[in-house]
């Protein structure tokens, strides 16, 4: 099977291309409104909001800013989103498998 992104040679089973990152196959993940944990300038709320949507977070940021400016809604409508939309869940490191020692040197 081959990437329709990348154009690279991928596992027949795989949901998300090795290469690329973009979601393969017809398993498409339920999206939740969430504030990242990485990539927020101040609570995340516009990077959520980005990312929810599929865009491009900077004109999601310039589009909220234009909101505040011009009719005020924007700065009354981004502590409300801070409170309400949730963090991203924190990510947990991959076990290691009991037989193999994992060293630092």
């Amino acid at each position: 099977m081959y990437c329709n992104y990348c154009g690279k040679s991928i596992q027949d089973d795989a949901n998300v291309c090795a290469y690329c990152g973009t979601r393969i196959g017809g398993i498409i993940a339920r999206k939740r409104l969430v504030r990242p944990r990485e990539g927020r300038k101040i609570a995340g709320v516009c990077l959520g909001v980005a990312e929810y949507f599929d865009l491009d977070v900077t004109i999601v940021r310039l589009v909220w800013l234009i909101a505040s400016v011009v009719t005020g809604i924007g700065l009354l409508s981004y502590p409300i989103a801070w409170i309400v939309m949730p963090e991203e869940p924190y990510r947990l490191p991959a076990n290691v498998p009991s037989g193999q020692v994992v060293t630092n040197s």
